[in-house]
């Protein structure tokens, strides 16, 4: 049985599994970005006390296996990544004309499913998606 967290009064184990895009599905999450982009989701869940076990950078979506404390709704710890990484992706990569705040970088929404018995099965889907969609790929074209 895993480690249970804990906060003043309750033990707690919630695991999640988030998916989101970038907005209009754009292929940008490639290169220095991917590498960059792994560091940042990693800082800003720290900041809400929550904890990125797995994840998997694809070229136009992410997964994350995320650790949220139940102090925290699941909309406000991915809100607050999605936000922060956009507004720093924005000043670090794109132009310096203006302020970048305003600007989307990510799609709305997201798709989140609990995590409970299945984390292993969800872990091992997270790290072996890319080889999936290519498999995947190559079974489409031939229909």
């Amino acid at each position: 049985m895993d480690e249970y967290e804990s906060l003043s009064h309750t033990k707690w184990e919630c695991k999640y599994h988030i998916v989101f895009i970038p907005k209009f599905r754009r292929k940008s999450l490639y290169g220095d970005l991917r590498r960059h982009l792994g560091e940042v989701f990693r800082q800003l869940a720290g900041q809400r006390e929550s904890r990125i076990e797995e994840g998997h950078l694809m070229s136009d979506h992410v997964h994350m296996l995320i650790a949220i404390p139940p102090k925290y709704a699941v909309s406000q710890v991915v809100g607050y990544i999605k936000g922060k990484s956009a507004i720093h992706l924005a000043r670090t990569y794109g132009e310096r004309k203006r302020n970048f705040t305003g600007q989307h970088f990510w799609a709305r929404g997201y798709f989140v499913s609990t995590v409970g018995r299945d984390e292993a099965q969800i872990r091992a889907y997270i790290q072996n998606q890319e080889h999936e969609d290519r498999r995947l790929e190559q079974l489409n074209l031939w229909r």
